[in-house]
Parts: structure tokens; sequence; C-alpha cells
């Protein structure tokens, strides 16, 4: 579970500038952590369907974001998806 202090600091390391909660970048970082904490909760509790729908749900969210980001700013996509780690 993303805790506000967890939030501030991926905020922070994601955002262009000191007022940027929103952009695509920071929804993807913040989407990502989530993903991270509740596919370890599911290796935990695999019988937890409704937790695993929701990973579902937030994982077609990152993706669609993704999409977008590299449709609109491939440079920022690049950096993201090195930043994160993420296999694309």
């Amino acid at each position: 579970m993303l805790t506000p202090r967890k939030k501030k600091i991926i905020i922070k390391e994601h955002s262009s500038h000191d007022t940027d909660t929103g952009s695509t970048a920071v929804q993807v970082a913040l989407l990502s952590r989530s993903i991270d904490d509740l596919a370890l909760h599911l290796r935990k509790n695999p019988k937890d369907n409704h937790s695993r729908r929701w990973l579902l749900q937030m994982v077609g969210k990152r993706r669609r974001l993704l999409d977008y980001l590299s449709k609109t700013d491939a440079k920022a996509y690049a950096a993201v998806v090195k930043k994160l780690d993420l296999k694309r």
C-alpha cells in the first residue's frame, strides 16, 4: 500500500517541476509501485481473486499511459521505461 510519505518520494523522483503531481510519468511511476506491492501480496495470497482483478486493471491502465507517453513524448517515454526498469 502506498503511504502518503512513499507517494511524495515517488512524485519527487519522477516530476518535471515542483508542482508536477499528475503528469504521465508520475502516474506511471505510482502505478508501477502499486503493481509491485500488489504482486507481492498475490504471491503470499494466491486465492485472492479480487486483488488479482485489481492488479490486471492497474497493469492495463499503466500500459495505456505508456502508449500515450510514447506517442506524445518519445524521449520521456524512454527515460521512464529505463528508470523504472520496465520490459518494453
